[in-house]
Formats: C-alpha cells, sequence, structure tokens
C-alpha cells in the first residue's frame, strides 16, 4: 500500500532533496503556524508559511550571528538557506540536545545577555508587534463576524497608539516572541531559539511576554515574576507604555488561537474565552487561558 505524503512531507522532501538530505523517514515536531520535523542524523527542519521568506532569511541570519558572539542559541546548518519549497521558506537546523521547555529565570538570563549585544550589521528591519494580524483574523472562521470587526477595529486602534508609543529603555536587538516555549533548557543552560521576529526595537517588548503571564492569564506567579524584574533590573509593568505593549501581545495570542481553532476543534472554546476576554465580557484579568500548543 503506498501512501501519500501530506503538503507538508511534500515541501519536506523538496526541500531536503535540493540541499542533499535524506528526508526518509521524517519525524514531526510540531505542526502549527510553523511545521518542524527531525530528520535521521540530528537535523532539524523548519517549514514557514508561504510569505515568509524574509523572516526566514532573518531567522538563519540572527542564529548565525550569535553563534559568534557566544549566545547559547540554535545552530542553523552550513548552508545556502532559506530553501524555496513549494512556497514555503525551509530552514535547516542543528538538532538540540537533550532539553526540555525553559522556564521564566532561563528567559530573564538570556534576554539581559540578548540586549547587551552591540547592533549587528543585519538587514533586521524595526519591530512590527502586528505581523501577520490581519491575516489570522482573516483566518479565523469559527470566530462570529461580530468578534472579527472588533478584532480588526482593536488592531487598528493599537496600531495608532503604537505610532505614537512613549519612548523607554533604549533599543536593541530584540528576539521578538521572548516567551518559555522559545527556550530550551538542556544540561549545559539554556538555549534561545526562534529567531523569526528578531528585529531592532524596544526591549520592552521582550519583557511584556513575561509580564502579561502576570498581570493577564496568571501564568507566572508573583514571586517568579519578581524575581524576573530582579533579575533584568525593572518592572516593565510600571512603565507608561506596558498597557500599550501587554494589549499587543494579548491581542497576538488571541488571533494565534483563533486562526488554529479553524482546523483544530478542540481549541474553539479556548478561542472564543480569549475573545470574550478582551471584550470585557469575562471579568477583570488575570485570565486563565490556556496553552492550546
Amino acid at each position: 500500500m503506498t501512501t501519500t505524503p501530506t503538503p507538508t512531507q511534500a515541501v519536506l522532501q523538496t526541500a531536503c532533496l535540493a540541499v542533499g538530505l535524506d528526508a526518509t523517514d521524517p519525524e514531526p515536531i510540531r505542526l502549527a503556524e510553523n511545521a518542524i520535523w527531525r530528520l535521521p542524523g540530528g537535523v532539524v527542519v523548519r517549514i514557514a508559511q508561504p510569505g515568509q521568506s524574509v523572516a526566514a532569511t532573518r531567522e538563519v541570519q540572527v542564529a548565525r550571528w550569535l553563534a559568534t558572539q557566544g549566545v547559547p542559541a540554535a545552530r542553523a546548518l552550513d548552508l545556502r538557506q532559506p530553501v524555496a519549497a513549494n512556497g514555503h521558506p525551509v530552514t535547516f537546523w542543528q538538532e538540540l540536545p537533550p532539553h526540555e521547555i525553559g522556564t521564566v529565570t532561563d528567559v530573564v538570563a538570556l534576554l539581559k545577555q540578548l540586549h547587551a549585544l552591540p547592533k549587528p550589521d543585519l538587514p533586521l528591519g524595526e519591530l512590527d508587534p502586528f505581523v501577520r494580524l490581519p491575516e489570522r483574523i482573516d483566518a479565523a472562521s469559527t470566530i462570529p463576524d461580530d468578534d472579527r470587526q472588533w478584532l480588526k477595529r482593536r488592531l487598528k486602534d493599537l496600531k495608532a497608539q503604537w505610532a505614537v508609543r512613549p519612548r523607554g529603555l533604549p533599543e536593541c536587538l530584540v528576539h521578538g516572541d521572548a516567551w518559555v516555549g522559545n527556550v530550551a533548557r538542556t544540561q549545559a543552560g539554556p538555549l534561545l531559539m526562534d529567531f523569526e521576529r528578531a528585529s531592532y526595537g524596544p526591549p520592552e517588548w521582550d519583557l511584556v511576554s513575561t509580564a502579561v503571564k502576570l498581570t493577564t492569564t496568571g501564568a507566572v506567579s508573583a514571586e517568579e515574576y519578581a524575581a524576573f524584574c530582579e533579575t533584568y533590573g525593572i518592572d516593565v509593568t510600571e512603565w507608561e507604555g506596558y498597557e500599550l505593549l501587554a494589549g499587543a501581545r494579548e491581542l497576538r495570542m488571541t488571533t494565534y488561537a483563533a486562526q488554529h481553532a479553524a482546523t483544530r476543534p478542540e481549541w474553539r472554546r479556548e478561542a472564543q474565552y480569549r475573545v470574550e476576554c478582551l471584550r470585557g465580557r469575562a471579568g477583570a484579568p488575570p485570565w486563565r487561558w490556556k496553552g492550546i500548543m
């Protein structure tokens, strides 16, 4: 019996053929907005969405630069990449050693190191907290139309606020999506991963990812957050721009769930609940949002 490859596997096979890697018996690691596969021999393949070639290129460039700076991070293979396969940008990485998800302590230690680096000579562009949000809202077919229109208005309002945002700490290289899921805790210490949103911008954006776990979702305890602030040296919740950045992060978290609920029925309740929270229909935060991945 012949098994027809899934569309993602077809992309994987095409990309691996282009760089001379054997795609026999791949193992899926995570199939979400990006599809991540493991190949025999210690290679990890990351398949991004069509139209994300700039982000994929950025991710490889940042990883290679961080290696020159001695930052513990995922390492890109020494290949010409990304590779375009069936419209998808594809990148190739060294498989990480045995690891578990990082902690809040790991996140802040790596951010403190990252934000102190000199500005790299890379065409990274300025931080865009709203990248891909219109596409996510359009894809959120299980969300009632009234709620989707509200999400669009919320996005427009936040963009207007961002254009006149208050200034805080000096801008620097920021990770762009700095949370425990993008840190791997290995025996040798934590490693930073996933640089597709790396850019130049306010370091507060990286700090907000943890702060909203206290103020918005309740996933981080007051003690954990206090230790986070002590290590970094500031509490971003006390900054005048916090509500704006937290609002942008909340919108990203909500639209991410809503987008994937369109193809994953088990996430529909959580996606709708997040919308209810943002619209003021679910009481005051912190809300107990559940992870969907």
